[in-house]
């Protein structure tokens, strides 16, 4: 039930993907309408999922979990019902706000459930495959009902997953909390809302606003005061929502670190390859779900075999940094993709990236696990969805910044698109889809040119993004060779 709970939440991030074309025409939603679809989801569970798992862990991760998964069903099904993009907006507000009490919970139940830490290493690696295999299943899932339904089926089709994992944990997921039922950190809650709210908006905003921006700056500084007050509160309270001295601990900064870089890299990906299957390749939205397969495949074999490395055999510091490695090696080989590459390379790409991912995440989430006291897993299990959520987002931002930048820079520096009117080069330069509907509907004699300057202009910022991503990942792999101990100890003793 756990791992179906899981498998819900990760879909969810996933499947409104490929419906951003078909939502544009239904609800009459403007670019940034669509962004915001997409990201007040992951605003909310970034601004709530400490909050989430403290609850968890203080009031009973049993009844926290079951909550949370009633409540994204409700959400679920209010999304399908929706008839604006405003009313979208808000149901994804609410659902990303009941994720954050669901996916901790769920890494917070299995540690408590696998003391031993090698049953929990495999535990968490098929926690870590099932996240895998949850990326890919979103976009095959949501081809298929925009194929068979409407819209709203994208948002539907999650509630009866979440009501029969809710049921099945409520009959046989065992009752577990913090014995001790320390008070409620009410000032550190409200702190790190703040803190990781105002951080993942401001990331959300950047590209819109511009990275240097006054408000942009404005809001980077609000969350660093919003989380040094976090950091003042909790080392001053009895019983704080995390000890924050565990980031002194390399074990778990260290592999908070390599989770948040894999993630930054994974979304990102997905992000663009979406965009080059579907527009330059011009795959339907279920053929483009069906090719991204061999990442969730790869993602779940590796994390499958990075806990067993990590735990067993060569250590967590080994398997991480080789999967770091790796994902670099992957995006540095997709810069150099061209729309007529064969689909046998790509899915090889793909195939290395997943392994890479799971193989980096997969142990080092095990090491954050390792290192948190048991009446704290749901606090460490939050900090552990934090990273992979701020570097989701924090992906989709850089690397949609940086493609936009070089999108609409090469659009611009092309002779043919000063031919056309003003209105017409505007809207090129909003994304892909509009630069191709231009050429589309461009004079003939110009047709074929600008048509040529779109794609030679997405390819320039997928490559660029690509090697941006490769480059972080070895920074990645080079800070974890360094600081990750190679075999994590836990604070409990029963890691043996």
């Amino acid at each position: 039930m756990v791992l179906l709970a899981t498998l819900s939440i990760n879909v969810e991030t996933t499947v409104v993907n490929v419906g951003l074309p078909t939502l544009n025409q239904a609800l009459a939603s403007s670019t940034r309408g669509l962004q915001w679809i997409v990201d007040s989801y992951n605003l909310a569970f970034a601004a709530l999922v400490l909050a989430g798992g403290t609850i968890g862990d203080r009031y009973g991760r049993r009844g926290t979990l079951v909550l949370g998964l009633t409540a994204f069903a409700a959400g679920s099904v209010a999304a399908g019902l929706c008839s604006t993009t405003g009313q979208l907006v808000v149901a994804r507000v609410f659902m990303g706000a009941a994720s954050a009490f669901i996916y901790p919970t769920t890494l917070a139940i299995i540690t408590n459930v696998f003391p031993e830490r090698r049953k929990r290493a495999g535990a968490i690696g098929a926690w870590g495959a099932v996240s895998g295999l949850g990326v890919a299943i979103g976009p095959i899932l949501g081809g298929v009902l925009l194929q068979t339904f409407w819209w709203g089926s994208l948002f539907l089709a999650l509630a009866p997953s979440a009501i029969i994992a809710a049921i099945g944990a409520w009959l046989v997921v065992p009752v577990s909390r913090d014995v001790h039922r320390a008070p409620l950190d009410r000032a550190g809650l409200l702190a790190s809302i703040a803190a990781l709210g105002i951080l993942v908006y401001t990331i959300i905003q950047a590209p819109t606003l511009g990275w240097m921006s006054p408000w942009t700056v404005a809001g980077f500084g609000l969350a660093a005061a919003a989380l040094a007050a976090f950091i003042t509160v909790e080392r001053r309270q009895t019983h704080p929502l995390i000890d924050v001295t565990l980031f002194a601990n390399p074990r778990f900064s260290a592999a908070s670190g390599a989770v948040t870089v894999a993630f930054f890299a994974l979304f990102g990906f997905i992000f663009l390859i979406t965009q080059f299957f579907q527009q330059l390749q011009n795959l339907s939205p279920l053929i483009t779900g069906v090719r991204i397969l061999p990442v969730a495949i790869s993602i779940a074999v590796g994390s499958a075999v990075g806990t067993r490395l990590g735990v067993a055999r060569i250590g967590t510091k080994a398997v991480v940094t080789a999967g770091l490695v790796m994902l670099a090696m992957a995006f540095a080989w997709t810069s150099t993709v061209q729309p007529s590459v064969p689909y046998v390379i790509v899915a090889a790409q793909m195939v290395l990236l997943g392994g890479g991912l799971g193989l980096a995440t997969a142990p080092a989430t095990d090491s954050i696990m390792a290192v948190v006291r048991p009446e704290q897993a749901g606090a460490g299990s939050a900090v552990n969805d934090a990273t992979r959520q701020i570097g989701g987002t924090l992906g989709v931002a850089v690397l949609g910044s940086i493609f936009s930048t070089l999108y609409t820079a090469r659009l611009h520096e092309t002779s043919v698109l000063q031919a056309l009117p003003q209105e017409a080069r505007a809207f090129a330069g909003e994304g892909l889809a509009q630069g191709l509907a231009v050429a589309g509907q461009a004079p003939a004699a110009l047709r074929s040119t600008m048509h040529t300057a779109v794609e030679k202009g997405f390819l320039d910022g997928l490559h660029v993004g690509c090697l941006t991503a490769a480059a972080a990942c070895l920074l990645a792999a080079l800070a974890v060779a360094v600081f990750l101990p190679a075999h994590p100890r836990s604070t409990t003793g029963a890691d043996r």
